[in-house]
This record gives C-alpha cells, sequence and structure tokens, in this order.
C-alpha cells in the first residue's frame, strides 16, 4: 500500500535540513508536528500550516510516519530512546547523517522495539529540497519505503537500495568523499592561480568545465577496475608521477601549501615502489582498499 497526501508526519529536529523537509511536506498537504530541542525554530513552519510540539512524545503520537533530521548518531538516540515505546508499530526513517554501521546499530535497535526502520542518505542541500536535482538514498524496510514512496518523492528523488540499513549511508558519504576531493581540488587550484592574479570569480567557469568533462571518463575508469586489469601502456603511473612531480613543484613555486596534493603523489609513489609502474591509475582504488591486487 503507497501512502497518500494526507499521511501524518512527525519531524524532530528543525536545522536548516529539517525545517526545509518539514516546509515541503506541509506545502504538499501533510498534517505534520514538528519538534526541536531549541524552542522557536518552528515559527515559520506553524504560520504555515505546521502543529507545533511540546516534546517528542506528543509529535510522534501524531504522526503515522516518523522522521529524525538530527545533529548526529547520538543526537538521535538521545531524542529517541527515552520515548521508544511511542514508537511501537510505527515508522521511522532517518535522514540524520550517520556513518554505516551507525544506522545499522539503529535498525537493530529499532527492530528490537518493533520499530520499521529505514534509513536515508540526503544528496542534497537544503534549498534543494522538493526540487528536481535532489535525491535521497534508502535502505532498510522495503515495506516502509513502498509504503511512503509517494510522500518520499515530495522530497527529492527516492532510491531504495536493500534491507542492509547501512547501505544508503555507506552510498551517501562514498558521494561526499569524491565531492569534498573535487572541491578541495578547486580550491588548491584556485590558491594556485592567485599567484598570477588569476580571481577565483574567473577561474571557476574555467574549471567547472573542465571537471565536467574529465568527469565523462568515470564510465571507462570503473570497467577498468571491475575488470582487474590495470595495465595501462598510454598512460601509467611513471607518466602520472612526472606530471604529478611537476604539479607539486608549480605548487611549491607559487607558496601554496600541499595539503591537498601530497596524499595524491604519495599514493602513486607508493604504487611505483610497489612494482606498479605500469600500472594505470585506476589502480589507486586498490592502494586504497589494500588489496595488494598486481
Amino acid at each position: 500500500m503507497t501512502a497518500n497526501a494526507h499521511t501524518t508526519v512527525a519531524v524532530l529536529g528543525l536545522g536548516p535540513m529539517g525545517r526545509a523537509v518539514a516546509t515541503v511536506l506541509t506545502g504538499a498537504g501533510n498534517p505534520t508536528a514538528v519538534w526541536n530541542r531549541t524552542p522557536g525554530k518552528d515559527s515559520e513552519l506553524v504560520a504555515l500550516g505546521a502543529v507545533s510540539s511540546v516534546d517528542p512524545a506528543a509529535a510522534i503520537d501524531a504522526a503515522e510516519l516518523v522522521l529524525t533530521v538530527l545533529s548526529d548518531h547520538s543526537s538521535v538516540h538521545q531524542v529517541l530512546d527515552p520515548v521508544a515505546d511511542r514508537l511501537r508499530g510505527k515508522a521511522l526513517i532517518n535522514l540524520t547523517s550517520t556513518a554505516p554501521d551507525d544506522s545499522r546499530e539503529l535498525g537493530r535497535w529499532a527492530a528490537a522495539r518493533g520499530i520499521d526502520f529505514l534509513d536515508g542518505g540526503i544528496m542534497a542541500v537544503p534549498p534543494m529540497i522538493g526540487g528536481p536535482g535532489a535525491s535521497i538514498l534508502y535502505s532498510g524496510s522495503a515495506a516502509v519505503f513502498e509504503r511512503f514512496r509517494t510522500d518520499l518523492e515530495k522530497l527529492a528523488t527516492a532510491e531504495y537500495f536493500g534491507e542492509d540499513a547501512g547501505t544508503a549511508a555507506l552510498l551517501d558519504f562514498a558521494l561526499l568523499a569524491g565531492m569534498y576531493a573535487m572541491f578541495t581540488g578547486f580550491f588548491h587550484g584556485t590558491a594556485m592561480v592567485r599567484s598570477a592574479e588569476v580571481t577565483a570569480t574567473e577561474f571557476a567557469p574555467r574549471a567547472a568545465a573542465y571537471v565536467t568533462a574529465m568527469a565523462a571518463l568515470m564510465p571507462a575508469y570503473a570497467a577498468v577496475i571491475d575488470s582487474g586489469d590495470y595495465t595501462d601502456e598510454a598512460q601509467p603511473a611513471r607518466f602520472h608521477k612526472r606530471a604529478f612531480d611537476a604539479i607539486v613543484r608549480a605548487s611549491r613555486d607559487a607558496g601554496v601549501a600541499l595539503d591537498v596534493v601530497a596524499p595524491i603523489k604519495n599514493l602513486i609513489d607508493r604504487m611505483i615502489a610497489d612494482g606498479r609502474a605500469e600500472s594505470g591509475l585506476e589502480r589507486i582504488v586498490e592502494e586504497l582498499a589494500g588489496s595488494g591486487k598486481v
């Protein structure tokens, strides 16, 4: 069964993401009870039609579906442990950013208390919630996902990745790792070009276009990684070492610290020291995973 527009919802946690979630659901016609540890953050939501709750128990009692959008894993337990009995028989979806093993722990905690649990990884910033560019990854209870999928898709594109409650968080954090590496690479490049009086505003469009073009290579890299054959006659690790050593020197010459690029240089140097000079750059996956694959 799929829930309809009148599913009653509780949103626990009204930081920027929690407020965005509650705003969208309230605007979409879901009767929404809201609670936040610090009073006063719900005034705009109440004006939109949400119901202010004096405590988590009151919000939970008013809802079929309970969403936690809190600061971290420990805060989820701090809020929910005292009211676990109120959650029995209800659906709980955790949208708090928690590590995969923490999500699994929450899944076990919920199962032991008769609570249907689904974990979610939000791939968006608050202003994107409810818009076409947002997505949320889910794992855990398939029944909860299917029952409330209509409501979840009001927030963002909803994708389900199986019964393991930690899978959505794992994918979420893997994507975030790539995002942070991309942005810190941009910050490093920006620091370099400032030495030539090129502004960040001037550099950004060029960097965005180049990164976008290079992203098209990911499927080809993925095929090599999955094949396990890292032989690369065109651009092996020894080729990349020469290029990256030059990047390091250029960074030093520009007066830029090596915090971003030094770990990449170390990985390439380690590949070569381990006798992988003829392997392609994709083999860094094995260096990071510590598998020792040839």
